[in-house]
């Protein structure tokens, strides 16, 4: 399935149905008073956070939602039925920003959220609101108002408890598929992994989310190799991997981390405060172990205390690397406020 995390529709609510004009008329009753009913409202067009939904991709081919009108009221005081409203699903993490002004008016992050994107118009009033001691037969009646109408643009950032992090290339997804089932594509070049993935690590009676993001290059920020689309799904994960390649064809190790930690810096300085385990991978690759602990001090000059050494091929030191991420999580602190950028700044 193509992975679409923006799209841009327009809802609107359901039309009132119009109120009655009508007078009582029974045998007997010769003068019989107004009776006419009020219209049902109008349905309204609502988003639902839906745990069946990974994508945007729907809503890049269906862009208009317009809820039914309500049905008209009639005669002997019977009111007309409202219109049902329509559900609109949506994956958890969509944000629903106004297309005019760029306010974000919702935040659907947990499954089953709901909001209203487009109320129903109220239904019209009949006759029998008309009465005065002057007006007995009033022969007016409301309309109904017209539904709501918006122009949304839906933003999907990806809810997962850690990201992965890290230049292109440097085994993000062989990371993944090691310690989940994620069937992420695995590759010995560049850009392998075009959009993020996620996978559940199951640790004791707990699962674990975890989000693949695409190699971040430098000027990603700017959006250079759409690095401004894979930012943003950072920004809910709670506790970073940053993840180094040590393949000897691999930028040098020490470069690769100051350009991933200036990118982040530069989208988000509370992006760039999140927990963080540095790993250094591919130590399969590595012919003389003795050479970790020469970056190991290197790193400790640039602030890193304890990077962990990998092999998501050969999968030795992983476990490790996730209890240090499960203790981060443990620790129930917060994750930093997410930054304030307008996620539809022209790329």
């Amino acid at each position: 399935m193509q992975f679409v995390d923006e799209a841009v529709i327009e809802v609107t609510g359901g039309h009132g149905g119009k109120g009655c004009i009508s007078f009582r008329r029974e045998a007997h009753v010769p003068l019989g008073g107004p009776d006419g009913g009020d219209g049902g409202k109008g349905g309204d067009v609502i988003a639902h956070a839906s745990t069946g939904q990974a994508t945007l991709l729907d809503h890049r081919y269906k862009r208009f939602y317009r809820a039914d009108r309500g049905e008209p009221g009639q005669g002997a005081r019977k009111h007309g039925k409202d219109a049902p409203d329509i559900r609109i699903p949506v994956p958890v993490g969509t944000q629903v920003i106004d297309e005019a002004t760029g306010e974000v008016l919702f935040d659907l992050d947990a499954p089953d959220k709901e909001a209203v994107l487009a109320k129903g118009g109220r239904g019209g009033r009949g006759n029998t609101h008309y009465t005065t001691p002057t007006r007995q037969a009033p022969r007016i009646a409301q309309p109904g108002e017209e539904g709501e109408h918006r122009v949304l643009r839906l933003n999907l950032k990806l809810v997962a408890d850690v990201g992965v992090i890290g230049l292109p290339n440097a085994g993000k997804s062989t990371l993944l598929r090691a310690l989940t089932n994620s069937q992420a594509r695995v590759g010995d070049y560049p850009f392998t992994t075009l959009v993020p993935n996620l996978g559940v690590y199951r640790h004791h009676e707990r699962d674990i989310v975890l989000a693949d993001i695409p190699g971040l290059i430098e000027g990603a920020h700017d959006g250079h190799g759409l690095g401004d689309r894979f930012l943003k799904h950072v920004e809910r994960t709670r506790v970073l991997i940053h993840l180094i390649s040590l393949s000897p064809d691999a930028k040098d190790p020490l470069e690769a981390y100051r350009v991933v930690r200036a990118e982040l810096a530069a989208w988000s300085p509370e992006l760039a405060r999140y927990p963080e385990v540095v790993v250094l991978n591919k130590i399969d690759l590595v012919a003389d172990r003795a050479e970790l602990d020469l970056w190991r001090e290197e790193l400790a000059r640039l602030g890193v205390s304890d990077p962990a050494f990998i092999s998501g091929l050969t999968r030795e030191g992983v476990r490790e690397v996730m209890e240090r991420v499960v203790a981060h999580l443990d620790r129930d602190e917060p994750p930093p406020e997410e930054a304030r950028r307008d996620p539809w700044s022209p790329l």
